[in-house]
C-alpha cells in the first residue's frame, strides 16, 4: 500500500480483541481491522491478550480475509526494558507480520525502525496529539502514518485537524466504547492511589469509585460509554478520517460482534432509515454502558458523567432479592445458558462473577452465589456482561474451523470474564463487499431475548540551566514580587505557567530568567491563542520553555535559539525516548514522576540529554475536559478509604489535585548524585477549607512503576 496515496473516504472499522474468541467474533462481523495486544507492553493488561504463538495463526487467518492486524505496543517503557522490547518487536515483525503498530512511547520508534518494520506506525491517543500544528511535526519528524485523536474533540475540531493533515498522514478516531474521565495520557490517578499506572495498562479505575463531597455521595467521575452511533454519517464526508475505532479489549465476543456489525451498517447503509434503526438495535444489545455523544456536537454537548445513570459495564438485568444464602435474581430479560453475570460494580469490594447454568425466563428466578460463599447482600445490582447465543457461536465456530491451528490454542469463550472488574490502514475494504444489513440483524432477531439494553436507571553535555525551579500557578504575581523572588532565588530560576496574565507581570531582564511552562493539553480551539502567546513571550525576551507534549515544539519558529525542555507530562521514562526528544531539538527533559527509585536513579546514566525531576509540590491526579454538575470546584471530596482531592479549573480544563504533597525532597541528594541537574517544585495554592494530609508523598519511589 502506498503510504502517500490519497486516503479513501471509506473508513476502516477497527475491532478490539482481548481474547481469541473476540478476535474470531471480529472476523465473523467482517471488521476491516482488528487491534490487539500482547501479554506485555499493552495498555489493557487486564485483558487476556495474546502470546506471539497464539497470534501467528490468527494473523494468517486475518490476512486470508483481507482484515488488517494492528498490534498495540502502547505502554510506557521503563529503564531496562528497551532491549527486551526491541527483541520482542523484531520477533513480532518476523513472525506475526502485523500491518500496523500502535505506540504511545516515542522510545518504540527507534526499536521499530531497527526491526525493519515496513508497515505503519500509529500514535495512540495516549500520545496526546491534540492540535493541528502537531500533525505536520509527527509526520515530518517521526514519519508516523496515523494518529488516534482524543475522544474529547467535537466535530468542528475533528474537521480542523483533518483539514491540517499533511500528505500521507491519516486520522483514526474512537466511535464507541468506554470513556476515561481524564484526558488520555494525562491521568495519574491510579498510579497515585495504588501504584498501578494507566500508562502501563494497569489502571484500577479510581474514577469509578464512590466519592463524598459535603452531604453528597456519588460516582462523580464515572463516565458513560462514548457512542457516536447515527452521527457517524458526518464523518463520511471527512477523507482524512480513515479509521473508526471501537474500544473494548476487555469485552467478550458478543460485544465485539454486535458493535462491529452496527457500525458497518451505519457506514455502508447509514442513510437508510431502517438500517439506522437496525444499527441502534444492535448497539442496544452490545452489553455496554449507557451511551453519550459527549462533545461530538458542539452546539449540544452532553456531560458524560451523570450521577443519575448507572455506569457499570453490561446490561443492568436486575437487583439481588433476599440476600445472603437465600439471594436470588428476578431477571428483567430472559437469560441464556452460559450467560455471564456480574454481581455488583467492578470497582467495589464484594462483587463477583456468576455463569448462568440454564435458561431462565424473563421474570423467572435464579439463585445467586458470591465468592465468599455467603451470598450477596440484597439490592446489589446485577449486570449481564457476556453471552454466547447459539447463532453467534455457530458463526465463530465456522471461522475457527477454517484454521485448525487457531482452534487448538487460547482460552475458550467467557474465560476473560473472570477479569471483569479487576481493573476494565488506511484504504477501503473491497467496495464490492458492502455489509449486509440482514446478517447481523437476523442474528439478533433469531436470538432476540433482550428488548432494551440501554435502560437508564436511577556523559552527557551539561545544561546551562540553574539547579532549581519553583513553578508558580494561580494568580499572576505583580512585577515587584517577581523581581523580589528572582533576587531571593539568586542564580536560580522561577517558573510560571504561560498565560496572558503572567506575561505582563514580567519586565526588564526578568523574562530571560523565567522558565515558561506550557499546559499538559492544548485543544484545537485554543491552538491559535497559544501560538500567539508563545510568539509574544519569545518576542519579549523569553529564552526558556518547558513543553508538556513533544508536539508543542511546533509553536517555535527557531527552536535552536532557545532552551526547550520536555516537561513531566511528556511521560519520558527511558533512554530511547530521550534520544528521540534530542533528535527533535529538545535541550533537556523532566522525567516521568511516576518512576520508582530504581528506575529514576538509573535513567541519568543512560540519557543523552540533561535531566530534571519534580521533587515536590502539587501534581495533578488527572486533567479532564469536563466536570460533573454535582461536584463543586475547590471543595474537598473523599473516597471511602479516606483519599481526598479537589478540582481546580485551569484554562479550559479541570485539574484534580490530591490533598497531600508529592515530596521527594529527602531524596534530592541521591537524585543529584545520580546525575539529575534540575529540581522542580510545583506550587499549587490550596483552596480555603481544604486540609492537607501529612503523608510521605513518595508516589512510586518505594513501590516502583508497575
Amino acid at each position: 500500500m502506498d503510504k502517500t496515496s490519497v486516503i479513501s473516504h471509506v473508513p476502516l472499522i477497527l475491532a478490539p480483541a482481548g481474547s481469541r474468541q473476540s478476535f474470531l467474533a471480529a472476523l465473523a462481523a467482517e471488521a476491516d481491522g482488528i487491534y490487539c495486544g500482547l501479554k506485555t507492553l499493552s495498555a489493557r493488561m487486564a485483558a487476556i491478550n495474546f502470546s506471539m504463538e497464539e497470534l501467528i495463526p490468527l494473523a494468517d487467518l486475518a490476512r486470508e480475509k483481507n482484515t488488517k492486524l494492528l498490534i498495540t505496543l502502547n505502554s510506557l517503557l521503563k529503564p531496562g526494558e528497551t532491549d527486551d522490547a526491541g527483541k520482542m518487536v523484531g520477533a513480532l515483525v518476523e513472525t506475526v507480520r502485523p500491518d500496523a503498530l500502535i505506540i504511545q512511547d516515542l522510545g518504540f520508534i527507534p526499536l521499530i525502525r531497527r526491526a525493519g518494520f515496513s508497515g505503519e506506525i500509529h500514535l495512540s491517543t495516549l500520545a496526546n496529539v491534540t492540535f493541528a500544528r502537531a500533525l505536520e511535526m509527527v509526520r515530518e519528524k517521526l514519519r508516523v502514518d496515523q494518529v488516534v485523536i482524543p475522544r474529547e474533540l467535537n466535530i468542528d475540531e475533528i474537521k480542523l485537524l483533518a483539514g491540517s493533515c499533511p500528505e500521507g498522514l491519516g486520522l483514526e478516531m474512537f466511535v464507541h466504547g468506554a470513556l476515561c474521565y481524564g484526558v488520555s495520557g494525562r491521568c495519574y490517578w491510579s498510579s497515585f492511589f495504588g501504584g498501578k499506572s494507566g500508562l502501563r495498562g494497569r489502571c484500577v479505575q479510581p474514577c469509578r469509585r464512590v466519592y463524598a463531597q459535603e452531604k453528597d455521595r456519588a460516582k462523580f467521575f464515572s463516565c458513560m460509554d462514548y457512542s457516536v452511533d447515527v452521527l457517524t454519517k458526518v464523518l463520511l464526508d471527512i477523507p482524512r478520517i480513515c479509521g473508526w475505532k471501537i474500544e473494548g479489549r476487555k469485552k467478550g465476543p458478543h460485544y465485539v460482534y454486535y458493535t462491529v456489525s452496527a457500525y458497518r451498517l451505519l457506514r455502508d447503509h447509514g442513510r437508510d432509515p431502517q438500517a439506522k434503526k437496525d444499527a441502534l438495535s444492535l448497539l442496544e444489545r452490545a452489553l455496554g454502558r449507557p451511551g453519550t455523544h459527549y462533545n461530538f456536537l458542539p452546539q449540544r454537548p452532553q456531560n458524560p458523567v451523570s450521577t443519575d445513570v448507572h455506569t457499570g459495564s453490561g446490561l443492568l438485568i436486575g437487583r439481588v432479592k433476599g440476600g445472603g444464602e437465600k439471594a436470588f435474581l428476578v431477571p428483567r430479560e430472559a437469560l441464556l445458558s452460559g450467560d455471564v453475570l456480574r454481581i455488583g460494580y467492578e470497582d467495589e469490594s464484594g462483587h463477583g462473577i456468576q455463569r448462568v447454568g440454564k435458561y431462565v425466563p424473563k421474570h423467572g428466578r435464579l439463585h445467586l452465589k458470591s465468592p465468599s460463599g455467603r451470598g450477596p447482600a440484597a439490592d446489589i445490582p446485577v449486570f449481564l456482561v457476556d453471552r454466547m447465543e447459539a447463532a453467534l457461536k455457530e458463526k465463530i465456530d465456522s471461522i475457527r474451523d477454517q484454521s485448525p491451528e487457531v482452534g487448538d490454542q487460547g482460552p475458550e469463550v467467557g474465560d476473560q470474564r473472570s477479569e471483569v472488574g479487576k481493573d476494565e490502514r488506511r484504504g477501503s475494504r473491497d467496495e464490492g463487499r458492502p455489509s449486509s444489513p440482514s446478517s447481523a440483524v437476523a442474528l439478533v432477531r433469531r436470538t432476540g431475548t433482550v428488548t432494551s439494553l440501554r435502560r437508564v436507571e436511577g556523559t552527557k553535555k551539561r545544561s546551562d540551566l540553574p539547579s532549581s525551579i519553583g513553578l508558580r500557578t494561580g494568580r499572576p504575581l505583580e512585577v515587584t514580587v517577581v523581581h523580589r523572588l528572582l533576587e531571593k532565588q539568586g542564580p536560580g530560576q522561577i517558573g510560571y505557567w504561560l498565560s496572558p496574565e503572567t506575561i505582563p507581570a514580567v519586565s526588564g531582564d526578568a523574562p530571560g530568567r523565567i522558565s515558561w511552562w506550557l499546559p499538559p493539553v492544548i485543544w484545537p480551539a485554543d491552538e491559535t491563542g497559544w501560538a500567539s502567546l508563545v510568539e509574544r513571550a519569545v518576542h519579549g525576551g523569553a529564552k526558556r520553555f518547558v513543553l508538556n507534549a513533544p508536539w508543542q515544539m511546533a509553536f517555535f519558529k527557531q527552536p535552536g535559539q532557545l532552551q526547550l525542555w520536555a516537561g513531566p507530562f511528556c511521560n519520558t521514562a527511558n533512554a530511547s525516548a530521550l534520544s528521540v526528544l534530542k533528535g527533535l531539538g529538545f535541550s533537556g527533559a523532566v522525567v516521568s514522576p511516576e518512576l520508582g527509585e530504581k528506575e529514576m536513579l538509573a535513567l541519568p546514566g543512560e540519557s543523552p540529554l540533561p535531566l530534571g525531576v519534580v521533587v515536590a509540590g502539587g501534581f495533578p491526579l488527572c486533567v479532564s475536559r469536563g466536570l460533573s454538575e454535582k461536584i463543586k470546584p475547590e471543595i474537598l471530596f473523599t473516597s471511602p478509604k479516606g483519599e481526598g482531592a479537589w478540582v481546580k479549573k485551569h484554562g479550559s480544563d479541570y485539574w484534580i489535585f490530591p490533598n497531600w504533597r508529592f515530596d521527594l525532597a529527602e531524596k534530592q541528594s541521591a537524585l543529584q548524585a545520580a546525575g539529575f541537574e534540575l529540581f522542580i517544585s510545583l506550587h499549587e495554592p490550596v483552596p480555603k477549607g481544604v486540609e492537607m494530609k501529612k503523608r510521605p508523598g513518595l508516589w512510586n519511589w518505594d513501590v516502583g512503576l508497575m
